[in-house]
């Protein structure tokens, strides 16, 4: 793949994104945007308690209710379970528990929220009213909600088939290697983290509308969803056995979804059910309470870790216990995200010799939890990068230094971690040193200083962190227990007139793809780019795909349609050849132009273009007419994007406030195709992992298991005076194994800012002895860790 052209619109531009215009004027086609002739509106009766079982449903009253076109329970459900795309076997080689998930409950309630009864009415207004009039006997069992306590004997039980609420138990790693080496060990430093739970809250809730058409026997879903081709795979073949070609899915533009829209979710599967019964279109829109209570969660970890160095703080081994909480049920990818997607990163920048990892997953009587923008990765650095920073504070040694002395060698790559992964390139010193200098760690002591002076306690964190990207490779996900192939697809039709459609199963919601994928065929091509149309989202038009997520699209589904490009281009040297009567290999493209190399003769693209949908002179015998290719990418490896940040904060300790003065990025992404776009999905990042660090948190209530946080009244999202100006940089490093170099960008700035401002909270919470603090950091947290750290002192 060429660097670039230099061109305006580019590899390596800053083209301002196509998709915005209709964005910024209200001219976007979202899911509740859509209405199809004949519509009902749906409304689901959600369970009120987190564990009971279902005695009785009486919805004769609701039946006769004005506009009530049918009311399905679970007794009328007779299709499939909502399937999990991952299987994880336990230590002792048993598969992973995987009990029954029905998109409507059967006997039992198992969180807040489940899905008791479908109303299906002329209005949402109706079959909301008619939801009120079902009267639901329930009986009431003790919930277990803790995480802490799940797996405990005697907790209460979500499932009887997983004794004490394990779902598996995993490990990874060479146990006695580690073992030895901490028997050795000159220090051993060991840190306990919680790693809340998180409500992902994009900026659309979910909506779907099921269509039937009697009169051929097709499906349609239209889905606020990240993969449409996934949602058709599992929905078709295992939920409600609907053949895929009598099953479209359709995701039009989507608000946002980092990781909670990737999953196949009940309520897709409800309205497509329903809308075979009814006849008629059924459309469902979440409003925010659902989404709350029903939305996949994030995170939700507890881990233990232990450190051995020896007498230079290098570091021997490292040792990691898990309890990850999976809620009431398997969503589609959970049981991959502590698993494979975390401990297989516990390496992180650092080349220590030996790693051992257990990972438990539990139930509980609360919503499920799956990937949530970086998907395990978030949590492993933030267990390495806060037990790193610890054992620098136990050992003296600085903070910098310490990492410095650790990280794999430039001239290590390809390194192999002692948890499975290759990394193929990095280079951790130079983002680190950018890093510093940008952020003016130097000059710390004197910004203390200034702050000291005004009353405040002033911190500076530093984080760095590697992640696992272009989530793809199918040979490694296979060996790793998924269960479906995660290549990804591209197709490139040429028309007569030299325009260009792009067709990728990646699907974009907000990361700017039409804008990228048009970047990389304009470039490619030398054609302009208003004259690339990127199509995304409708499993009628695209070929198979797997979607977005885990930094996929542009590493994966980018390098397929470089992939596809190069067969147009092949086939469209041997049409340039026959137009110039020379030989295929005399010719070469450059700049949207074929020539013959040592001579004047030339035929632009667009030649080409006409002269193959318009074959009057053209090599019939050898060509068939026509200008379009497909390709499918399935890469060897991951790619791993890496980087530093760095954080300053100043925090009140009057009123325990802290405040996000500063905060520098530098990260290594691979490849860029469009800064301007990198640099905006970096501020996401951070944005987010800020509100983890600071401001969010899901809470339960242990004894019922309500959902305490169930509104934006007591969950707290950053706002803008919560997030700095970001100053964002770039050291790259190419992936050595797709065609673009690319390694991946959209979750690197949620990966490494919780690590970075919590250690600048502590940094700057030190003088008075604080020593660990749990996220979210709030004023009320920050402001109790100071009074302990008083008392003790006294």
């Amino acid at each position: 793949m060429p660097e670039g052209t230099g061109s305006a619109t580019g590899i390596g531009a800053s083209v301002k994104r196509k998709e915005d215009f209709r964005f910024l004027t209200g001219r976007g086609t979202y899911t509740d945007d859509i209405n199809r002739p004949g519509q009902t509106y749906a409304y689901i009766l959600r369970s009120p308690h987190a564990s009971a079982d279902i005695v009785k449903i009486d919805s004769a009253k609701a039946a006769k209710a004005p506009g009530v076109v049918a009311i399905l329970t679970g007794a009328d459900y007779d299709k499939g379970g909502l399937p999990c795309g991952w299987q994880i076997h336990s230590k002792d080689g048993s598969p992973m528990i995987e009990p029954p998930h029905f998109p409507l409950c059967k006997d039992k309630v198992r969180h807040v929220g489940d899905q008791v009864a479908l109303i299906i009415a002329e209005t949402y207004a109706q079959a909301r009213d008619a939801a009120e009039l079902i009267d639901v006997s329930y009986k009431e069992t003790k919930p277990i909600v803790s995480l802490a306590d799940a797996d405990k004997p005697g907790a209460a039980q979500v499932w009887p088939e997983a004794k004490n609420n394990t779902c598996f138990d995993w490990h990874i790693g060479d146990k006695a290697a580690v073992d030895a080496a901490f028997a050795k060990a000159a220090h051993v430093t060991k840190i306990d983290i919680v790693n809340q739970r998180l409500i992902p809250n994009a900026m659309e809730p979910r909506a779907a509308i099921g269509d039937f058409d009697r009169a051929t026997g097709e499906f349609t879903l239209y889905t606020t969803s990240q993969n449409p081709h996934v949602i058709r795979l599992l929905m078709g073949a295992f939920v409600l056995q609907i053949p895929e070609s009598k099953l479209r899915v359709v995701a039009p533009d989507v608000g946002g979804g980092f990781g909670s829209k990737i999953f196949h979710y009940a309520e897709e599967a409800l309205v497509t059910w329903a809308a075979g019964k009814v006849e008629r279109p059924v459309k469902w829109t979440s409003d925010r309470s659902e989404a709350f209570l029903t939305d996949a969660h994030g995170r939700d970890q507890i881990n233990h870790a232990e450190l051995a160095m020896d007498k230079d703080g290098k570091f021997l081994a490292l040792r990691v216990n898990t309890k990850a909480n999976m809620g009431a049920y398997l969503s589609t990818f959970a049981p991959c995200v502590p698993t494979y997607l975390s401990a297989t990163l516990l390496a992180g920048v650092y080349s220590t010799p030996a790693i051992y990892a257990e990972v438990k997953a539990i139930f509980t009587n609360t919503a499920v939890v799956d990937a949530y923008r970086g998907a395990g990765r978030p949590e492993t650095t933030y267990l390495l990068e806060r037990l790193v920073e610890k054992a620098a504070r136990e050992t003296g040694i600085d903070r910098v230094e310490i990492r410095r002395k650790n990280f794999i060698p430039v001239d290590a790559f390809p390194y192999q971690t002692p948890v499975a992964l290759q990394y193929d390139s990095g280079d951790y010193f130079s983002t680190l040193d950018m890093a510093l200098k940008t952020a003016d760690w130097a000059g710390i002591d004197k910004r203390k200083a200034d702050s000291k002076a005004k009353g405040k306690l002033r911190g500076i964190g530093i984080s760095t962190y590697l992640e696992a990207c272009g989530i793809a490779p199918s040979a490694v996900v296979g060996s790793l227990g998924a269960r479906a192939g995660l290549y990804e697809t591209g197709q490139i039709r040429v028309h007569p007139t030299g325009s260009v459609t792009v067709f990728t199963g990646t699907h974009s919601h907000g990361q700017g793809h039409e804008t990228t994928f048009a970047q990389l065929v304009s470039d490619g091509l030398g054609i302009p780019i208003e004259n690339v149309e990127v199509s995304h989202g409708d499993t009628n038009k695209i070929p198979f795909g797997m979607g977005t997520y885990g930094s996929r699209s542009l590493a994966v589904g980018g390098s397929a349609i470089v992939k596809a490009m190069d067969k147009i281009i092949t086939k469209s040297k041997r049409i340039a050849a026959h137009l110039m009567e020379a030989s295929v290999a005399d010719v070469e493209f450059k700049n949207g132009v074929f020539t013959v190399v040592g001579t004047d003769k030339s035929v632009p693209f667009g030649t080409v273009a006409l002269t193959a949908y318009v074959p009057h002179n053209y090599p019939i015998t050898e060509l068939e007419p026509g200008l379009e290719e497909t390709a499918f990418y399935d890469p060897l490896n991951f790619t791993f994007p890496g980087g530093c940040h760095i954080c300053e904060v100043e925090v009140d300790p009057d009123t325990g406030t802290v405040e996000v003065l500063k905060f520098t990025a530098v990260d290594d992404i691979g490849r860029v195709i469009n800064p301007m776009i990198a640099e905006g999905q970096i501020h996401g990042g951070v944005a987010q992992g800020i509100g983890q660090a600071l401001l969010e948190a899901a809470a339960y209530d242990e004894e019922s298991g309500q959902l305490l946080t169930g509104s934006y009244m007591d969950y707290t999202m950053p706002r803008a005076d919560n997030i700095p100006n970001i100053t964002v940089g770039n050291h790259v490093t190419l992936c050595t194994h797709n065609p673009l170099g690319a390694k991946g960008v959209g979750e690197v700035g949620a990966i490494g800012s919780p690590p970075a401002v919590i250690n600048a909270v502590l940094d700057a919470l030190l003088p008075l002895g604080v020593k660990d603090i749990t996220m979210p950091a709030s004023p009320h947290r920050v402001w109790q860790a100071i009074q302990t750290a008083k008392k003790a002192a006294e």
